[in-house]
């Protein structure tokens, strides 16, 4: 157990930095221009206090920008950040979107699905590094790391007591090598922290306990920036602390002391005014804001809140709206920092001392917010909401931003129903069809099931599990319902899985952990679960009795994300909503309701219960949350995260810390072939000839489609590769527990049965596709295998927003293994086009108006790309498709990701600087 913390959280002190800004070349570096404003306050600290620039252009920068000011000023070298650099900065009002600056995260955060990978990167880099003559050991973090095991358990066992043992047991048992090489990863890698499982969620681990707010390194204060390997890193942000996601290629970079190369963004002002009233919920704030946010278009933008209803949200509150900035489209949704801020860290047992020079730093280089007093930032777009007309909602069926209010449920599910394409808004359900019903036996009883019975209720997710307000709701809905003798249907596969033990401790005090029991939401773990797709089999018998009967079968989840087949690959429809209305649902049985008018059910003598019988007050609420989360609680929890569990300490790890002995047998860690071959010349890098189109894809298509996390089908590529190997369906485990081993993962890919090319033809879905040459019908990796065998190269033709959802590294690792060079689609998602480009595959876009239909692209041509001699960011390129041809624009955006291209990857830009060096 005391292995894997290297420093002591209350201070974070860093102690393998001996410098205040780590410098990738040092011999190239020069002074710091701007030690000159180096200052010192109250107890010795010291600080770049950037207000002594004595720039007029400082009062109307957005706070966020004034971040990634301090950092550019901290750590200005004149080679990796420049004194230019500050000075685009500082002219934000002129540059924003148009110039490209570096910035140096304080540290980087980790989450085990996308840190395994990283590892397992980090490990075949130090080989590399040794084949060429280097030091591997020269492969080490330069910037704190802390990677938090919390997507690995699953829903096995729900509703029991024993249900959280239980699935922590069946963890271990499934991904011990997994979390032996993550241990080993902890003495091996110096600064990197490990926090095994069963401590919660990274995102709430963060918010309760990692997040410093300002570092203290060494009595030099600075603010808390970070980048990690998950989309909702963003959570940190409703902290006041800048951070966002990335892909895991750009966090290995980030560690190894390269800047992130980024375009400086624009910053949307969102204004809040007025309060929530007694029915809505921050959740309901953020699916309102998450709808009017992607209507307006934030996408690569930063949006910083303002205004008096800020004051209005609690910590949690803002924290929930900071989450989902992944769904809304933005990079981050920034709170600064204000008293409410501080408040927070007092609760959650953070040391007086260390809010103190907090308050004094922050306040003293103007970072410190008044939400009552009137905003001096200049913002590139400015939008506001009231919080009093905040509704009950919840969003789907398919997507997160597909807002729907509480009160027009019933009919847009019936909309749904109506639609005869399978779209984000339809299940193409037979006319005659729509008014079917079936029998579901279960336990001994007969339940007639219709379209949108819910079949998984989860109380879920970091968005809402790190928020008592609502949690506590969910409480008291359940115990007033079972008050009533109203109980959730038994065939309903339900479960809480807290974001930290936290939330247990709380809910016992109030008396609500048993109520919430005998609806069937018994805590079955501290992970993520079912919002990643963990939500475990559904119970026997149920699945099968709506996809044999075509009964369109529903989930509801406390999470972020509801795409086609992420939840589970049976629930066609998937809607988020708050813990209290996830509950509430889940009693009502069915997402065909309008829950604000139609009765929920009938309690024990026969009586009507409505929604209002059993929702809390807010004064209820409130009460609760003042009497029991307290800071004891979150001290007592955190005091004892250091120990580790009996399972964790019983790991064995291999003893070589500097080089890992790789097991070929493995199925879960594998040395990948990214840096095998790699030599310390320069690929050639030359036009993109006689391409072959692999897949024709359309809009939205998200990481879940690319690269999905959950279950390995039984007929999948990826089981065939397991079962050769003695491997059954029991322990396929997820392709998510699989990202360590690159020959499961690149047969994973395009691996979800939802997936709709457009090559095999209208109405078809799952992982096949055309073998051009010959017309036979393969699955995507055989085909693709196929294509690498006869030397020919591949594209991808996708629609608008091609990468959406989670930050996945193996949803460009994959195409890449799959022999993919390019993909031409109408729009990127930010993190996704930027984990294409750490791959060395190109990212296309279509001119304004264009797309593959416009074009009359059948996705049977082949494909010439005419890249040139030189390449610039941005530049028109040429493509002949066939005997058309048509312009796109590249996006490689800057200067830097032109030279991650034309090394083949980010990672072997910045280790063929290392060996240079």
């Amino acid at each position: 157990a005391d292995c894997f913390l290297k420093y002591q959280s209350s201070s974070h002190t860093f102690t393998q930095q001996s410098s205040f800004c780590v410098r990738t070349h040092h011999e190239m570096s020069q002074p710091n221009p701007y030690d000159r404003v180096l200052t010192t306050i109250d107890g010795g600290y010291k600080f770049y206090d950037f207000t002594k620039l004595n720039d007029s252009r400082l009062n109307s920068l957005p706070v966020s920008i004034r971040v990634v000011l301090e950092a550019a000023v901290r750590c200005c070298d004149e080679f990796l950040v420049s004194s230019a650099d500050v000075e685009k900065i500082l002219d934000w009002a002129q540059t924003q979107g148009k110039v490209e600056i570096p910035f140096k995260p304080a540290r980087v955060l980790m989450q085990d699905f996308t840190g395994v990978p990283a590892v397992v990167d980090l490990a075949a880099m130090r080989d590399c590094v040794a084949r060429l003559g280097g030091d591997a050991k020269a492969i080490n973090p330069l910037v704190p790391v802390d990677l938090v095991i919390d997507h690995s358990v699953q829903v096995d066992a729900s509703r029991t007591a024993e249900a959280k043992d239980f699935n922590e047991a069946k963890e271990f048992e499934r991904n011990s090598e997994r979390f032996t090489f993550l241990k080993w990863g902890s003495i091996a890698f110096e600064g990197l922290q490990i926090v095994p499982p069963g401590n919660g969620i990274v995102h709430q681990v963060n918010l309760e306990y990692l997040a410093r707010v300002v570092f203290n390194q060494d009595g030099l204060l600075y603010p808390d920036t970070l980048v990690g390997t998950d989309s909702h890193t963003t959570m940190i942000n409703g902290l006041g602390c800048l951070g966002w996601g990335v892909g895991g290629i750009e966090a290995e970079a980030a560690m190894l002391g390269q800047p992130q190369s980024m375009v400086l963004p624009e910053v949307v002002g969102f204004e809040l005014t007025g309060k929530l009233g007694t029915s809505a919920t921050a959740t309901d704030a953020v699916l309102t804001i998450t709808a009017m946010l992607r209507k307006f278009g934030v996408v690569g933008k930063f949006v910083e809140f303002y205004g008096p209803g800020v004051a209005n949200l609690s910590l949690a509150d803002r924290a929930t709206i900071s989450n989902m900035a992944p769904e809304y489209g933005a990079t981050c949704g920034f709170f600064p920092v204000d008293e409410v801020s501080l408040e927070y860290l007092v609760q959650t047992g953070r040391s007086a001392t260390q809010v103190e020079y907090i308050r004094k730093y922050l306040k003293a280089v103007g970072l410190f917010a008044d939400y009552q007093a009137a905003n001096t930032a200049k913002f590139t777009a400015n939008l506001n909401l009231d919080l009093a007309s905040v509704e009950p909602c919840i969003a789907g069926p398919k997507r997160p931003h597909d807002f729907v209010a509480v009160k027009n449920q019933k009919g847009d599910f019936t909309k749904c129903l109506n639609n005869t394409e399978s779209n984000f808004k339809g299940f193409a359900v037979a006319e005659n069809h729509r008014e079917a019903t079936a029998t579901l036996s279960y336990e001994g009883k007969q339940y007639t099931i219709h379209h949108g019975d819910i079949v998984i209720a989860a109380i879920t997710s970091c968005t809402n599990t790190s928020n008592p307000n609502v949690l506590i709701a969910a409480g008291l809905v359940a115990k007033k319902a079972a008050e009533r003798g109203l109980f959730v249907a038994p065939y309903i596969k339900t479960s809480l899985s807290p974001g930290s033990q936290a939330v247990e401790k709380y809910l016992k005090k109030c008396n609500l952990l048993e109520p919430l029991s005998k609806q069937g939401f018994a805590i079955a773990g501290y992970g993520c679960m079912t919002c990643i797709g963990n939500s475990g089999q559904l119970y026997p018998g149920v699945g099968e009795a709506f996809v044999e009967n075509k009964i369109v079968c529903s989930s509801v989840l406390s999470g972020n994300r509801n795409f086609e087949a992420r939840v589970h690959p049976d629930t066609a429809a998937n809607y988020l909503a708050s813990p209290p209305l996830v509950v509430a649902y889940a009693l009502a049985g069915t997402m065909n309701i309008d829950l604000l008018n139609d009765a929920i059910g009938k309690d024990a003598n026969g009586n009507e219960v409505f929604l209002k019988d059993i929702w809390p007050t807010s004064d209820e609420v409130s009460a609760l949350v003042k009497e029991h989360v307290t800071a004891e609680v979150f001290s007592e929890v955190y005091g004892r995260i250091k120990q580790g569990n009996a399972r964790w300490d019983s790991l064995v790890i291999p003893t070589n810390p500097n080089q890992y002995h790789w097991d070929e047998a493995s199925t879960y860690i594998h040395n990948p072939p990214f840096f095998a071959s790699m030599a310390l010349e320069l690929p050639q890098r030359s036009d993109i000839k006689g391409a072959y189109c692999l897949l024709s894809l359309g809009d939205s298509v998200t990481t879940d489609h690319i690269s999905p996390a959950g279950d390995i089908a039984k007929t999948s590529s990826a089981a065939k590769y397991l079962n050769e190997r003695g491997i059954q369906k029991a322990d396929f485990n997820t392709y998510g527990a699989r990202r360590g081993n690159d020959l499961v993962m690149a047969r994973g890919t395009f691996a979800n049965t939802r997936l709709a090319n457009r090559i095999v033809g209208p109405g078809a879905t799952g992982p096949v596709t055309i073998h051009i040459p010959t017309g036979e019908q393969l699955s995507i990796y055989d085909a693709s295998a196929k294509y690498i065998a006869e030397g020919l190269p591949l594209v991808i033709l996708a629609g608008k927003e091609y990468g959406s959802g989670s930050s996945r590294d193996w949803a460009a690792k994959g195409p890449y293994m799959l022999g993919v060079k390019a993909v031409i689609a109408e729009s990127f998602e930010r993190i996704h086009r930027s984990n294409l480009v750490g791959m060395g595959i190109i990212p296309l876009c279509y001119k304004a108006g264009e797309n593959a239909a416009s074009l009359g692209l059948k996705g049977n041509e082949t494909f010439d790309i005419i890249l040139g001699d030189s390449l610039a960011p941005g530049q028109d390129v040429t493509v002949k498709a066939g005997e058309k041809t048509f312009i796109v624009k590249l996006r490689l955006d800057t200067a830097a990701e032109i030279a991650y291209y034309k090394n083949g990857g980010i990672l072997h830009y910045v280790l063929r600087n290392k060996l240079k060096a």
